[in-house]
Formats: structure tokens, sequence, C-alpha cells
């Protein structure tokens, strides 16, 4: 077949036939084609109603060509097909006659395919390897064709020493093939094409023109030719073909075998336009009772179809006509004796005959006599009614009995969780909390995904903090208390109380609490930075630089400030510590953390309560004493200052015993005048000696064994800020600087400042506790108590 199709030189072919055989070798060093087959979508099933319609073609036209039913769009003779890609003639020479389209010898049409005989390539070799027999193949159905190899073909390769190559038309950029290999013929399997001895690969889509050639592998068949001298490769239907082993390897009637019994089958559609753009310009071909299908072969087009229930000739008047399934019961369900079956267009409907009653289907309840049945309707109706309004009945009662426990569980979690003592505090400290949002339990579980532990930010003495996230995408974090007794409650609406009265920028804010679960829960704002502890003991902290340490110092001291001294009620932290102080992503100080705070009446200055604190930063004369003081918080900032300036944790059993607190340590550091061998490298190189000693003092002060000679945290907040004013001078850093050389250039006589280890320091975690401590992790053994 050869309309629209430019026809191929010899040499054309041999170049690219040679091209392509370099690149499909390149190809299968890199990863050997395997020859199992690709299950493909084809178009649609190989039906043949359309050859049994009454109107097979035309008035007038020939219907049959020798043994095959030539249906329109075909035809044969004029005015007898759709276009001239379906013309066809009919060869009488043969016995009995064939039908061909071009030179392409028919089989058989059906409503999608039609079947054309097969070529064969084929290779054979005498012993000594040299070619006695060389024939490649091609096949073209046109290039502006209906037509497309389907993809219910595949290209298969026979042969011991062999590979097969199968390429496209130029136009297209496709080449394909198989390797077959074996050395005897007892690995050749009957009916295997897995490449031993046998080999099948699939085609693409749309597919009008192949050429298909083979040659040897190795040694031109030398040391198989016994069993196996020929090689051949063709494409035919896959389901056609079976491979018999070795016998295909000497049978001289292969060649012919395979072209009668092996057909390539080739899709079919009408037109190159779709349904919609064929409706539109009026030329659609499809008749009454039908659909429109558009192509999916890969060429342009579409074929009509009957309608469910019809069947005939659907490109010719009247079109497809309906189907009577009642002519033949082996066409419907209808019963038999007892049923009628009524034609309907496109279907079909039963019934049952005078006396009877049911749906009168096979499978359905059948027909059964009026007087002699049992009310099934009637009883299952009422059966189904009953059921449901039980069932209904028991639902509401449950539910019911569900939400008024719910209801009764709420209430009493509120005032398990301290709903009325809050209540209570709001009254007696004339307070609101209208800003605060109560979050249901069901929004906290959805916010941390049911409390994952990849959520967990944190755990402190007094609970678990959670990273959460809303479906707003706000993101927040949840405090979890632990199961808690009725002090803890108290805990708990205290720092309550205290955050909803604190609005400061360096006082993390409380956004809401939840009381309706058994652990009550507080929502704050999300501090994403971590803590100053993990800052200060990660040496990988770049921006801990002198001002930025002075920096969070200040914003500590000044957010305690107003704890202490600027809220309607002084709050005492009590538990002021690196770990309490968050950072943000500017790394602005947030004070965090008040499970441990107390309300401070204005007419008193001490309250006496149980000793909770952390050890290491816990105020000594607080823990003998047990009399909580805004000296206390100035002790445990101290402590925290100190831990700034040194990088050392305040707290190290692995240390001596002289270095063990902090604090003591730091205290006698400064007295015996070798503070700057304590300090941290970069505070030294950064700070002048005046901030240093100044600092130094400070530290001193606030640690004070006595709590009267401590100053106020309003003082401390005062000083740091001198501090950082000081250090925003020009004059000061390059003064500054001139000091701390000459200092660390006296040091270096006796000892190398930076030559000692920056990490020396336990990874003891803390310790938080609500009850009496050893005191000696209190006080340092040099100090008299």
């Amino acid at each position: 077949m050869e309309k629209g199709y430019a026809s191929f030189s010899t040499s054309t072919m041999q170049f690219k036939r040679n091209i392509h055989l370099l690149l499909f070798l390149f190809g299968l060093v890199i990863s050997q084609s395997t020859s199992q087959l690709t299950t493909v979508n084809t178009t649609g099933d190989d039906t043949d109603t359309i050859t049994k319609a009454a109107n097979v073609a035309k008035p007038g036209c020939q219907k049959q060509c020798g043994n095959v039913t030539i249906p329109y769009p075909f035809g044969i003779g004029p005015g007898c097909f759709l276009s001239e890609w379906f013309e066809m003639t009919c060869n009488t020479t043969f016995n009995p006659p064939k039908p061909f389209i071009g030179s392409l010898p028919i089989h058989d049409i059906s409503d999608t395919t039609f079947r054309v005989r097969n070529k064969v390539a084929n290779k054979c070799y005498d012993q000594f390897g040299n070619i006695t027999e060389d024939n490649p193949v091609f096949t073209s159905l046109g290039w502006t064709s209906p037509y497309s190899f389907s993809r219910k073909n595949q290209f298969t390769l026979i042969g011991c020493d062999d590979f097969a190559l199968f390429l496209g038309p130029l136009q297209v950029n496709f080449t394909s093939g198989c390797i077959s290999l074996c050395s005897r013929p007892e690995e050749v399997i009957n009916g295997s094409c897995t490449g031993v001895g046998c080999c099948q690969t699939s085609i693409p889509k749309g597919l009008k023109y192949y050429y298909t050639s083979v040659g040897s592998m190795v040694a031109n068949h030398t040391k198989i030719w016994s069993f196996d001298p020929c090689t051949y490769s063709f494409m035919g239907e896959r389901e056609r073909f079976t491979f018999r082993g070795v016998s295909d390897f000497s049978d001289p009637n292969f060649i012919n075998r395979t072209r009668d019994s092996v057909p390539m089958l080739v899709d079919w559609v009408v037109g190159n336009l779709s349904c919609s753009e064929a409706r539109n310009a009026g030329v659609l071909a499809c008749q009454a009772n039908t659909q429109c299908i558009d192509s999916d072969t890969g060429v342009p087009g579409y074929r009509c179809s009957c309608n469910q229930g019809y069947q005939g000739q659907p490109y010719l008047e009247p079109g497809c006509q309906d189907i009577n399934e009642c002519e033949d019961p082996n066409n419907n369900l209808c019963e038999v004796a007892k049923g009628i079956c009524t034609n309907t267009p496109g279907g079909y409907s039963c019934s049952c005959a005078d006396g009877y009653i049911g749906d009168g289907l096979r499978n359905g309840r059948g027909c059964v006599a009026e007087n002699s049945e049992f009310p099934v309707i009637k009883f299952s109706l009422g059966m189904g009614f009953g059921f449901m309004a039980i069932l209904v009945g028991i639902t509401w009662l449950y539910f019911g009995v569900k939400k008024r426990n719910l209801i009764k569980l709420r209430r009493k979690l509120f005032q398990q969780n301290g709903g009325l003592l809050l209540k209570q505090r709001i009254i007696s400290n004339e307070g609101s909390v209208d800003s605060t949002k109560v979050f249901t339990a069901e929004d906290l579980e959805k916010a941390t995904n049911n409390y994952a532990e990849d959520r967990i930010l944190g755990r402190g003495g007094y609970g678990t903090v959670y990273k959460g996230i809303f479906s707003d995408g706000r993101v927040v974090a949840i405090k979890k208390s632990r199961v808690m007794d009725e002090t803890q409650i108290e805990q708990f609406i205290n720092e309550v109380i205290i955050l909803t009265k604190v609005n400061h920028r360096n006082v993390v804010k409380l956004l809401g609490c939840c009381l309706e679960c058994e652990v009550p829960m507080l929502v704050y704002e999300y501090v994403s930075n971590g803590t100053l502890f993990n800052h200060i003991h990660d040496k990988g902290a770049n921006w801990l630089s002198w001002d930025n340490r002075l920096r969070v110092a200040a914003e500590s001291a000044g957010a305690l400030s107003y704890l202490h001294s600027a809220t309607s009620t002084p709050v005492i932290h009590r538990d002021v510590k690196s770990a309490n102080i968050l950072l943000d992503d500017n790394y602005t100080t947030k004070i965090a953390d008040f499970g441990a705070s107390r309300l401070v009446p204005i007419d008193q200055t001490q309250v006496t309560t149980l000793v909770q604190g952390t050890l290491g930063y816990l105020d000594p004369e607080y823990f003998h004493t047990s009399q909580l003081t805004e000296k206390s918080d100035v002790y445990s900032f101290g402590v925290v200052l100190a831990e700034l300036l040194t990088g050392r944790k305040p707290l190290c059993m692995e240390r001596t015993d002289e270095e063990k607190n902090l604090a003591t340590y730091f205290v006698m550091a400064l007295k015996e005048n070798r503070l700057f061998r304590i300090l941290d490298p970069r505070v030294v190189r950064e700070g002048t000696l005046d901030q240093l000693q100044e600092i130094g003092e400070l530290v001193k002060r606030c640690v004070n064994l006595t709590s009267d000679e401590r100053p106020t945290m309003k003082e401390v907040a005062t000083q740091l800020e001198g501090l950082r004013k000081f250090t925003q001078h020009p004059w000061a850093s390059r003064h500054g600087d001139e000091e701390n050389a000459s200092l660390l250039n006296t040091q270096n006589e006796e000892v190398d400042l930076y030559g000692e280890s920056i990490n020396p320091y336990s990874s003891t975690g803390e310790l938080s506790s609500g009850f009496s401590i050893d005191s000696s992790l209190v006080y340092s053994t040099h100090i008299p108590r």
C-alpha cells in the first residue's frame, strides 16, 4: 500500500539501517533488552457486528470477495466506499478470490480493525558463516491514511545468534529491536520468548510504516549452524503466534506458515477530524442510534458504533436497528414459563403473566401465584421500618446520654482543673481574662497531631511543651501539665493569672488555656529560636558577641524588673534560669515558664512557701529559710549572668570541688583577681576592662549570700543598660581593645587564657524540685555557710 508515501531508495534504506544499528547496539550494551511483553491498551474490542448488518454495503455494491465480507465504509467499485483510502479490489485470479487494499491482501474486516498478510525478514548462512539469503522487509500503510498498525501486534525475532532492528519512517524518530542468544538446543524452551531462541517487543502507537532486518551477533551462526542455519524477524498479531522451539529454526516452511497464520492487525478510523469537529463541520458519518468515538490509535479521526441494545450498519442509513431481545430467550433474563418479555427501544422489560406476582426475572423474585404467595413485600417493609425505628431510637438515646455525660465530664474537669479557682482569682485580683481564648481539647489535639513526639519542644519540671499548628496557620506553644494534685492545680491557675496580667515585649505572651481535659493546658505565643541555655552551651552560636550578651542580659533584667515592680501585684518568678529565657528569630529575649511563680501582696516583702527552683540557680537564703523575696530572683539572675559571661553550666558534678558551683567559683575568681581566666575568650576579646570589671562586680553583688546586700532587679537592669550605652561609643571599643590586649599580654606571661579547653563541662541535666535539697549542692564547700 503506497498511497501518499514516498518510496524509499535502496541506498537511503541501507544508510538509515546502519545508523540505527549502531545506536541500537550501543543501547543494548548498556542494558540488554528484555523480551517480556508489555500489556497495552488497544483500540476497543475487535468486534465484528458491522459485518452482520442486513445492509453491510451500499445498495448495488459488492458485499463479498471470496470468504471476506466487505462492509461500508470499505467498498469495491465506484461510489461504494467512503473515501479513496477505503477503496478495495477483488482479485479473482485466486481461488477463492482475495480482496486487496492497494497491494495489501486483506484476511478479514471488523468494526475497528482489519488483518493483512504478514511479511517475514530472514537471513541464512552456510556452515562456514557465508550468507546465503538476506531479505529485509518493510510495510507502508500510507503517511496520510486513516490506518495504523495495532498495538495488539508485536515484533518477534527467531534465532540463536542474532539481533533484529525494527525501524519507523524517516518522519518519526523511532528505533526498536531484539537480541536472541543461545548456544545449545537444550537451552531453547517451547512457547517461551524470553531472549533465548526467541525475543519479542511491543510497537508504538500510531505506527504506519516499519522496516526490519536481521543480523548475526557473533559468528554468523558457525557455532550453532547445525540446529539454527537461519534467523527470522516479523511483526504480527500477538495472540496468533506460538514459538515452537528448535523446530522453528530448521522448518523450511516457517516463512510461508507465518505469513498465512500470523497476520498483521491494522486499526482503522474515519476521516481526520474528531467527533466534535466533524459534527460542527457537518461531515459526521455516524447515522441514527449510534455513538461517535474519538480515535485513540494515535491517528486523528473517529469511528461509529451502535448504541447499546442496537445493531447494524452505523455508517449507512437508516443507521442501527433495535435488537429484539425477546425473540431469543438466551438474550433476556425473563422467566420463560410465567414471565412476559416486552421489547423496548434499546432494551426490554420483564413482567409476570396474569395471576402471578413478582418481577418476572430469572435471577430475581421471579413469578409466583397470587393466592399462594407469602406477603414478602409487606413483611419485609414492616420488618425494615420496625428495625429502622428501633435503630433511630437507640441512636437518639445513645447520643443523648453521651452528650449529657460529656457535659457532666467537662463540668467536672473544669472544676477539677481549677476553673472555679480561676474565677475567684480573677475577682479577687480585679483582673480580666477576656483577651484569653479558651481552647477546646479537640483544637489542641489537631494542632499537636495528637501530641506527637516530634512536636515536643521541651520538658520542664511542671509539664511538656508542644509545638501546635492551627488550621489557620498560626503556630503556638502548648504546655501540657503533668497529672496534678491540688497544689499543682494552684500552680497552673497561678501561671494563668500572672501571664494574663503581664504585657511586656520580653515576657512570653499567653494566648489561652484549655480546662476541658484531664490535664490542663496553656497556649503561648511560639518562640522559635530555642533557649538561652542551648545557645550558651552550643559552641557554634556565633551570634553571642559581647554586645548581644549584654543586650540579652539587659532585656532579661528589664523583664524581671517589670515583674517585680511595674505590675499591679509584684510577681516573683522563682525559677529564673537560662533554660527559661527563650529567644525569637531576632534573638529577642522572652522570659517564660511561670509554673513556680508567686504573687506577693503589696503590703508584704516576702512570702513563706515550699522551696522550689533549679539546683545551681537556687537562692541559698531562700533554701534555708523558705522565705521567698524578690532578691531570690536577683540571685538566680546573677547565676544566669555568670553563665552568660563564662559559658559554664551553673552546676557540674564532674568539675573539681572548687568549680562545681559556678556562683561561688565566680566570686572566688573575682576575689583572687583571676576573673579573666574563667570568662569566655570571646567576652575577654570584645569587652573592655572596665566593662568586665563592672559586670563581674555586679554578678558578685547579685549572688551575695545575704539577700539584703543584693541589688534590686531595677538596679541591675539600670546598670546593664548603662553598660550597653557605654559600648555604643566609638572610643569605648578602641580603648577597651587596647586595655584587653595589654591585659592579655601580661596574663600570657603566667597562663595561656585561650589554651584551656572551651568545653570542659558536664552534660549532666538540670534538677528542678519542689522539696528539700542537699545543701552541699547549694553552697560551695569552700564558702562558710
